[in-house]
């Protein structure tokens, strides 16, 4: 009897060991969910960092759309340089390209390249600020006698030859064409300068304000290469 009664005592303990047998598992459990939690953090983490980093940019690209807007502001000083100086080029232009085949001094001819050279991308950056500031640009087909040319008129266009001028001009050749195309182009030039003076003293757009001071560099020495040779 006592065998017996103390038989059920002997087993007791291989229960209990499959017991924790059995939770064996459920320990790792909790450690799983750790680990899963980790994770979770992790990702997320992860996830802010980047939206954060998008923030950034998109801070920075808003920052780079204001200078922009502020560098194309523009008044009415620069549609009027932009509008004017267009058909001032022109003239210019119409006048250079005549020494071509009438001047007879290499210097005159030299000077008439570089005037064609430098204005004819000017009126077309010209034209192309006052598209994409919504305003018209000269048509092109106005003559000489309808733009009402002449230093001190009231289209603000200083230096402009009239009509009779530019037929004057054509007219003549060789040494006669020199001299008349120094004399003309320093006016026209002098012309161009007091417009970019404006301009700059005036004006808003920072473009504009920059092509304006080109001018003034340019054609003031321009004006004084002519000057010289005019004396000489």
């Amino acid at each position: 009897e006592n065998l017996e009664q103390t038989g059920p005592a002997i087993f007791m303990p291989v229960k209990e060991s499959r017991s924790c047998t059995h939770d064996g598992p459920g320990m790792e459990n909790p450690m799983k969910r750790k680990l899963a939690a980790f994770a979770l953090l992790t990702t997320v983490s992860l996830s802010l960092s980047a939206c954060s980093d998008d923030s950034g940019s998109g801070n920075a690209s808003g920052e780079g759309t204001s200078s922009s807007q502020s560098t194309a502001a523009f008044n009415d000083a620069d549609v009027t340089f932009a509008q004017q100086m267009i058909p001032h080029h022109e003239q210019a232009i119409e006048m250079a390209q005549m020494a071509e085949t009438r001047a007879s001094s290499a210097e005159v001819k030299t000077i008439a390249q570089e005037i064609e050279a430098a204005q004819g991308p000017e009126i077309q950056t010209l034209e192309g600020w006052l598209e994409e500031w919504g305003e018209d640009a000269p048509s092109g087909e106005m003559d000489h006698g309808d733009m009402n040319h002449g230093s001190g008129d009231d289209s603000g266009m200083s230096g402009m030859m009239d009509e009779m001028q530019m037929e004057d001009l054509m007219s003549e050749s060789g040494a006669d064409f020199d001299r008349m195309f120094l004399q003309m182009m320093i006016e026209h030039h002098e012309g161009a300068v007091d417009m970019a003076e404006t301009e700059v003293q005036d004006g808003e757009n920072a473009d504009a304000i920059a092509m304006a001071e080109k001018v003034i560099s340019d054609q003031q020495s321009e004006i004084d290469r002519m000057k010289k040779l005019l004396g000489s």
